[in-house]
């Protein structure tokens, strides 16, 4: 049945499309991680309690975490829109949608890395404390090898999260499949073209989420 799909649909413009998807989420990802990762770390070291104990700026960091998850995808992108224009010179296209893909997930993505660090037993962390290790010490060497598992799993999630949400940066001519399936699929009425669409970003999702799984599993062996 896909393959009679496949033949009312342009194979160049689907193509196009989906290495500007790969193109959205693969960069969103990596900056997503660099900010989201060490906005997670700061988080919990400034919790109360911990090694960088600092009410106010856990309480800071929290609220502005909490602000921007609460904020839809569409209604995000649409406020940041001159923040983008000033950042990459232009308010459509792909390298648009990054911006708005980074600032919406990277918080998620902090809470996640939260969540991980606080399952890692305190024993662990007041030993290696007990043996004159440094907070960087700490960090590099008990939190974050003994949370990567769930730290991974975390990208994986944000990853899966991020092809949704470029999907939906098509709303606001950002490229990608979900633009392709709104011009041709929605404005069109070419249901072929939505099926296709939607039948590859499912086939995305499944491919990075078997991936993410099979590093989570590496790595929680060793």
């Amino acid at each position: 049945m896909l393959s009679e799909l496949l033949v009312n649909v342009d194979p160049k413009e689907l193509w196009r499309t989906f290495g500007e998807t790969i193109y959205m989420v693969g960069f969103s990802t990596l900056f997503t991680a660099l900010l989201g990762l060490p906005l997670g770390i700061l988080v919990v070291l400034t919790s109360p309690g911990h090694l960088l104990q600092n009410r106010p700026v856990y309480q800071v960091l929290s609220v502005i975490i909490n602000i921007f998850r609460s904020l839809p995808f569409v209604i995000l992108m649409i406020m940041i829109l001159p923040f983008t224009k000033f950042l990459v010179g232009t308010s459509l296209g792909v390298e648009a949608a990054i911006p708005p893909l980074v600032i919406g997930s990277a918080p998620f993505l902090a809470r996640l890395v939260e969540v991980a660090l606080r399952e890692v037993d305190r024993g662990v962390i007041e030993m290696s404390q007990s043996m004159g290790a440094s907070t960087w010490q700490i960090i590099t060497r008990v939190l974050l090898p003994e949370a990567r598992p769930a730290i991974i799993a975390g990208i994986t999630i944000t990853t899966v999260g991020l092809v949704g949400y470029s999907a939906m940066a098509g709303i606001l001519g950002a490229g990608g499949l979900g633009d392709l399936a709104i011009r041709y699929g929605y404005q069109r009425f070419q249901t072929d073209v939505m099926i296709v669409t939607v039948v590859i970003i499912v086939g995305l999702v499944q491919v990075i989420q078997m991936v993410g799984d099979r590093l989570v599993l590496h790595f929680t062996r060793k």
